[in-house]
């Protein structure tokens, strides 16, 4: 049976995350208090106290997560084999960290910049997101087309894949706003708008594509250890060049979640772990495929039992 490796994304963080794991393990405390160096600002107290609204923005979000990912597989990697890896958005330099590509170090510097860059584009562009629950996702896709096209230069964009039924667009505020019923009258029987500061994965996120650009083809990359599903495809990749391509094209890209489960599942995973806050991913795996063993990694009751089991 192959085991998969799964990294949360955006809105998965909470007030309190990685404080038990920092309480409890020694390399943990390590790794957070490098964390804290890397990025010249107490990371730590924010995930720690808050308050929400602070960790709520895209520039600590994003480290935060990381760093909570990683700090999980420090504690794991030497207790597990596993097959496949895969993150969504975000929760993708995790994956690239668990498979070996990069350092714990570069993935931190790179998502401290794409926290910063993103943010700053949503100042730029204002935008949105909203979850399109209950429609089919091609119907979503030609809504999306259709509003594009009538928009005067506003951009409406499938952003995310997350399983069958559920795929979040990404687009202009204001036009994304005002046009909620374009998708209910297609059967969606929720749109509700996220809290996000911008229009991720959508083209109005390229000045912050291009910077990130930079810096990802400045950043070495190793040969993947095990296939990383890319964001971009669903695919399973291992060249390192192939990967620091999607990872640049994922910023204004549609994340493929529900094709990386169908291909990650079609090519014998039957166990999928997220490691990481919250469990947002257990439950869109469960959406999509059957048959399967799903759990998820948060604190530090659930990394004790889990080890304890493989024993």
């Amino acid at each position: 049976m192959k085991t998969a490796l799964l990294a949360p994304g955006q809105g998965s963080q909470y007030v309190g995350m990685i404080r038990d794991l920092y309480e409890e393990f020694p390399i943990v405390r390590k790794l957070v208090e490098e964390a804290d160096k890397i990025l010249n600002y107490k990371l730590s107290e924010i995930c720690f106290n808050g308050p929400l609204d602070e960790l709520k923005k895209t520039r600590y979000t994003q480290p935060a997560l990381f760093l909570h990912s990683a700090c999980i597989f420090e504690l794991i990697k030497n207790e597990i084999d596993f097959h496949c890896t895969a993150g969504h958005s975000v929760g993708e330099y995790a994956a690239l960290y668990f498979a070996g590509v990069l350092t714990f170090e570069d993935s931190l510097r790179l998502v401290q910049l794409r926290g910063d860059l993103m943010f700053r584009a949503g100042e730029f562009a204002p935008g949105t997101m909203f979850a399109v629950i209950g429609a089919e996702d091609r119907a979503v896709e030609e809504v999306c087309e259709q509003l594009t096209k009538d928009g005067n230069g506003n951009v409406v964009v499938p952003a995310n894949y997350n399983c069958p039924g559920q795929l979040v667009v990404s687009g202009s505020a204001e036009y994304l706003r005002a046009n909620v019923e374009a998708f209910k009258k297609i059967g969606a029987k929720i749109v509700k708008e996220l809290v996000v500061s911008g229009a991720f994965h959508s083209p109005l996120m390229e000045p912050a594509r291009e910077e990130l650009g930079k810096a990802i083809e400045n950043t070495k990359f190793e040969k993947a250890k095990v296939p990383v599903y890319l964001n971009v495809s669903g695919k399973p990749e291992t060249d390192a060049q192939t990967i620091k391509n999607a990872l640049i094209q994922q910023l204004t890209s549609p994340v493929k979640w529900t094709q990386s489960v169908l291909n990650m599942y079609s090519d014998g995973v039957r166990k999928f772990i997220e490691v990481g806050a919250g469990n947002v991913l257990q439950g869109l795996v469960k959406r999509t495929v059957t048959d399967c063993e799903i759990m998820s990694l948060d604190k530090a009751e659930d990394v004790k039992k889990f080890v304890q089991s493989l024993k």
